[in-house]
């Protein structure tokens, strides 16, 4: 209190006490915060120096030298946040949070970048009360409706982003090894044939923990709705964008030649499975599905343009057989294919349709929205990718482990098997045989063949045995008069 009376700068060198603070004392307690303000003061000046740098490339076209070979603003200021991308998450190699700094300056720079569209406005009617009561309409500004409806959900996607990579903060369930390590594991090789510039991720020999897992799986499925949104909002922006004339001269004069035979008989034909076409194709590698991408765009744009045509004229300057009808529906199954493509390649480069639409687009709100949801759907792309390293081998140790456990069961029944057989080998030593069941009693003659089977021994038994005679072989009883005849010839011989 008694500091804060003193007038003039005797607050600052007095102690409450009256007596005053001696000089070194006074430099002591001075320094640090003459040290923070004149930090902060150095920060403010090249970050000045950076913006001006930025703003002054993005004035010159990229031209340095001021002539007239400069891009557009538009083109400049994509560029401008494609590089700037590229340099904040091109090494983003791991699941793992940026680097405060990395997230500063990519944050800071962003923002200045998106600064020229709080300056694209459009005018939209409004009332104005004058002084005497009577509403006058007026014309008054607003930012650009597609700016002002996607530039805050693009932000808001690209905080839940860096948000999905700081959850992984303080995780130790997975680890990366470098390629260049010599490491005989089998966990987390599963990757080392493709990709080959990513580390190696590694998890424990038990897997991954079930925290551990439900953390990516939940990660996983924000991410994968973040990629979502920002493809729909990169889809709707390139639509919207003007195709240049260069490219329209460049196109054949009917989608058949674009598309080729092959595929345009399947595509006009009465029965159309966009499944069962994609399946069919050979998309082993990006080369080709960048092919496709290309042909079937150039033969929209182709029929697109005849249907227009048609619609003014009457009558289409390139000429056709193919109906209105049947043109609308080749349109639509041609932009099903380019979806599901979309879906499942994500990472496909840019057709050249889209590359042309950007390098001659003019409009500067279009060129940020295209640029920044461009990159956004890279960099969750990349997320996902990361997500599914980790996964994947966690999914490898768990195959490994119920191997293991099979054959170790396959091993303990068979051990177990023998050795009941053992048991019941050992409980019966003087097993019964079957001479015991039939009642036959070995004598000393044949106690030599004990050495052979039951079935082998009553064979032989049976072979040795004499023939018995057959009951009707025996004599018959003689009766008395069959005596006495025989009697009587008896004597008649003699």
């Amino acid at each position: 209190m008694l500091d804060g009376l003193n007038s003039g700068n005797s607050s600052f060198s007095s102690r409450g006490d009256g007596r005053q603070t001696p000089d070194h004392e006074l430099a002591v307690h001075a320094t640090p915060s003459a040290e923070g303000t004149r930090r902060g003061n150095q920060n403010r000046i090249s970050d000045m120096e950076v913006m001006k740098e930025r703003f002054a490339r993005l004035l010159l076209g990229e031209d340095m030298s001021g002539g007239s070979e400069g891009v557009t603003s538009a083109l400049a200021l994509s560029n401008a946040i494609t590089n700037l991308a590229d340099s904040m998450f091109g090494e983003q190699m791991k699941l793992q949070p940026m680097y405060p700094e990395t997230k500063e300056i990519w944050r800071k720079e962003l923002n200045w970048l998106l600064s020229v569209v709080d300056h694209i406005v459009e005018f939209v009617p409004s009332k104005q009360m004058a002084k005497n009561g009577a509403f006058t309409e007026i014309m008054v500004t607003k930012q650009r409706n597609d700016l002002l409806m996607n530039i805050p959900a693009l932000r808001k996607l690209d905080s839940v982003l860096l948000e999905t990579l700081d959850n992984f903060k303080d995780q130790k369930d997975f680890w990366y090894v470098p390629r260049d390590v010599d490491d005989t594991d089998n966990s987390g090789d599963w990757r080392r044939d493709e990709n080959w510039w990513l580390p190696v991720v590694k998890v424990p020999s038990d897997g991954l923990s079930d925290e551990s897992r439900k953390l990516l799986h939940s990660q996983k499925d924000s991410v994968a709705q973040v990629l979502k949104a920002v493809t729909a909002i990169n889809a709707v922006v390139l639509s919207e964008m003007h195709i240049p004339d260069n490219y329209i001269d460049s196109l054949p004069k009917n989608g058949k030649t674009s598309l080729g035979d092959f595929l345009y008989k399947n595509i006009t034909d009465e029965y159309f499975d966009p499944d069962y076409f994609i399946s069919y194709l050979d998309l082993s590698t990006e080369h080709k599905v960048l092919d496709l991408k290309n042909r079937i765009e150039a033969s929209m744009v182709i029929w697109k343009r005849k249907m227009n045509q048609k619609e003014k004229d009457g009558k289409s300057q390139w000429g056709s057989s193919v109906s209105l009808e049947k043109r609308e529906l080749f349109e639509v199954r041609a932009e099903t294919i380019l979806v599901m493509l979309k879906q499942q390649f994500p990472r496909i480069p840019q057709s050249s349709l889209e590359i042309s639409k950007i390098r001659n687009n003019k409009d500067v709100g279009q060129a940020i929205l295209e640029s920044y949801s461009r990159v956004l759907e890279n960099l969750a792309s990349k997320i996902l990718s990361r997500i599914d390293d980790v996964l994947e081998a966690d999914l490898l140790v768990q195959r490994q482990l119920m191997a293991e456990a099979e054959r170790r069961s396959e091993s303990e029944s068979g051990y177990e098997y023998q050795e009941s057989e053992n048991v019941v080998s050992a409980e019966t030593p003087n097993s019964r045989k079957l001479s015991d069941f039939i009642g036959w009693r070995l004598s000393s003659e044949t106690k030599k063949h004990s050495s052979m089977s039951d079935i082998e021994f009553f064979y032989r038994a049976e072979q040795e045995k004499p023939m018995m005679k057959s009951p009707k072989a025996l004599p018959k009883k003689l009766s008395y008069l069959s005596k006495l005849e025989n009697m009587r010839s008896t004597s008649e011989r003699h």
